[in-house]
């Protein structure tokens, strides 16, 4: 008798323990090369859900370490570590964090799916190039929408990085940080600090609630009234917003003590909501964190800077750039990103790989920059003058 008319006889357990245990679909984790990056896409709890689902998880020796997790936790969960990065990338998908390098993207064989962050403004040309050469299906993780059409990582590290911002501006005020000595807040008998937020999106909430939180003044702009009032009714209290005035914003910034950048301009055409004026004519010792440095930015001064060495000083005010802010809490944004990715990494083994499940999820197929080496992302397309395709009309061809 063959192997399905004997299945046919198996109980109904032993039909779904044999399931549980054939291999649906092998993902790869490589250790990002990126000396900022320290996060990982998937914890060893997801990667248990995932290998107890018949799938294979191949990790590069120490690809978890800088976000606090033990190679022993993920083999202990299911997950085969290996030595070189060599045995990762022959993964049907690899997953990373970071966006491609050139030395990371060489090593990819022809038609694998890669999922990492892309950003328009460092990805170089020759890395656009080999990923297209190689025919792999590529997907920006920041662009992938879930069914109800937000951005789940995007908000995950908004949350993340709003709340971190507020933490770095009272340590950078402080005398022992080299500022001016007051605390973010306020006190009995005491002026509060005063923080301005230029952005009334999610990083600008969560910002907004820990300054609150801890005492400060919050003024709040945005290009948008709509988006003004929703943030108004998410915190749940009245605080003073405005719409963008170049002079309304120059007389408040006289007198804060902390500015956070949370909108990004076109990254192409860049231009910034605070100027270098504007910047001069804040108060020595006042501290400025633009969210967005990394994506064009929203602060003329702020420029892009590794967590190494993230603080200059100009003007009298005191900077911190650093590019990739949830890094500084790694394992709180890998949890995050692997409540994202683990049961998207299940949908697309059940649906039988990544072309099927892009034909019926438009949100993952937002994410896509590269269809089967053919470039999909119009922005791209500008920088490098390659002709973009629709993403659609290419997937009715399949």
């Amino acid at each position: 008798m063959n192997e399905p008319a004997r299945s046919a006889f198996l109980p109904r357990e032993e039909q779904i323990e044999k399931a549980v245990g054939r291999k649906q679909m092998s993902i790869g984790l490589p250790r990002d090369v990126h000396d900022d990056e320290k996060r990982i896409s998937l914890t060893p709890e997801a990667t248990k859900i995932l290998t107890d689902a018949g799938n294979e998880i191949i990790m590069e020796r120490g690809a978890g370490q800088a976000a606090g997790f033990t190679d022993r936790e993920y083999s202990d969960n299911g997950a085969i570590v290996a030595d070189t990065a060599a045995k990762v990338y022959e993964c049907d998908i690899i997953i990373k964090t970071a966006p491609f390098k050139q030395k990371e993207a060489s090593q990819l064989r022809v038609g694998q799916t890669v999922i990492s962050f892309m950003n328009v403004a460092t990805m170089g040309e020759d890395v656009l190039s080999t990923l297209m050469r190689k025919r792999v299906t590529a997907l920006a993780s920041e662009r992938i929408k879930d069914s109800d059409g937000m951005l789940p990582v995007v908000e995950s590290m908004s949350e993340i990085s709003g709340v971190t911002s507020v933490l770095l501006a009272s340590e950078y005020l402080s005398s022992t940080s080299g500022g001016k000595g007051v605390m973010l807040g306020g006190v009995t008998g005491v002026t509060p600090t005063e923080v301005i937020i230029i952005g009334a999106n999610t990083a600008g909430e969560y910002a907004a609630r820990a300054a609150l939180g801890l005492g400060a003044i919050v003024r709040v702009f945005d290009t948008s009234v709509h988006r003004l009032r929703n943030f108004q009714n998410l915190l749940g209290q009245r605080i003073y917003t405005s719409t963008f005035h170049p002079q309304v914003l120059q007389k408040a910034l006289k007198s804060a003590d902390v500015l956070i950048g949370a909108l990004s301009t076109d990254i192409l055409m860049p231009w910034f909501y605070v100027t270098e004026e504007m910047v001069q004519g804040m108060k020595r010792g006042s501290v400025i964190i633009d969210l967005s440095v990394d994506t064009g930015g929203c602060v003329e001064t702020a420029e892009p800077r590794a967590i190494k060495d993230p603080i200059y000083e100009k003007h009298g005010v005191i900077h911190y750039s650093a590019w990739n802010l949830p890094s500084r809490v790694p394992k709180t944004a890998s949890i995050a990103l692997s409540n994202v990715f683990r049961p998207l990494m299940q949908e697309i083994a059940d649906a039988g790989g990544i072309t099927h499940m892009l034909k019926f999820n438009p949100g993952l197929r937002s994410g896509v920059y590269i269809f089967n080496g053919i470039l999909t992302n119009e922005v791209l397309g500008q920088k490098f003058g390659i002709l973009s395709k629709d993403i659609n009309l290419l997937l009715a061809a399949f």
